[in-house]
């Protein structure tokens, strides 16, 4: 992830505070590197592979008995227990390297489907949100910016209040302002552009009360 160093902790919670000023919202600022470590997604990629090797072997046996002359030596026609003490060695090899070379993450995020990515992080985004974020204000005005670097993703959970009175696309200025500054490389202006228009729906929509007071602290999080 895009380091994040102590002045753009600042802004964020600069950008935090000042949105808050005009409105009962509660920002909640999350940036991480990856939401989930998709070891399915290895596991998964190592056993197709290794199934469609066994295809191939099963498709044209003879290949199979040309690999064990290759490997091991010998003429003729080679017993069934030897061709099939091969394949399991076959099968096992591909498994691992397959599987091993999986473990390198920009790969193994490639290989992992965009939807996948997309539930994974809004899940993730959700279960930060609920054990930080959910039912600790009073007027049930919290909201959550959710930044996953690795997915190239971002997430807005909001509670209960601003679920009811707040469209869904109220949020899309939000994200335009949060995606186009983090996709050059300017995340801590990203997350605070985002807040700004944030700041600017709740304001609209949750003025601020005079007995309102600051019921999580502005500072962004990293996971």
């Amino acid at each position: 992830m895009h380091e994040l160093t102590a002045d753009d902790h600042a802004r964020v919670s600069a950008a935090i505070a000042k949105a808050e000023e005009a409105s009962d919202g509660e920002i909640v600022a999350v940036a991480t590197d990856l939401s989930d470590q998709y070891h399915d997604a290895a596991w998964q990629w190592a056993a197709l592979l290794t199934f469609l090797q066994m295809g191939i072997w099963a498709f044209q046996p003879m290949w199979l008995e040309e690999a064990y002359h290759l490997f091991f030596g010998g003429w003729g026609e080679v017993p069934l227990a030897q061709l099939l003490t091969v394949l399991l060695l076959f099968s096992l090899a591909t498994f691992l390297i397959v599987w091993g070379a999986l473990r390198y993450m920009p790969l193994r995020l490639k290989l992992v489907p965009p939807a996948t990515k997309t539930r994974r992080v809004r899940r993730r985004a959700i279960d930060i949100y609920k054990a930080g974020a959910e039912k600790r204000t009073i007027g049930r005005t919290g909201i959550l910016i959710y930044l996953s670097m690795g997915e190239h993703r971002a997430e807005i959970i909001h509670d209960d209040a601003i679920t009811q009175a707040v469209e869904g696309d109220a949020w899309a200025e939000a994200m335009i302002a949060l995606l186009g500054p983090v996709r050059e490389g300017r995340v801590a202006e990203g997350i605070c552009a985002a807040i700004h228009e944030i700041g600017l729906v709740l304001a609209e929509h949750f003025p601020k009360s005079s007995d309102d007071t600051n019921e999580i602290p502005d500072k962004l999080i990293e996971l």
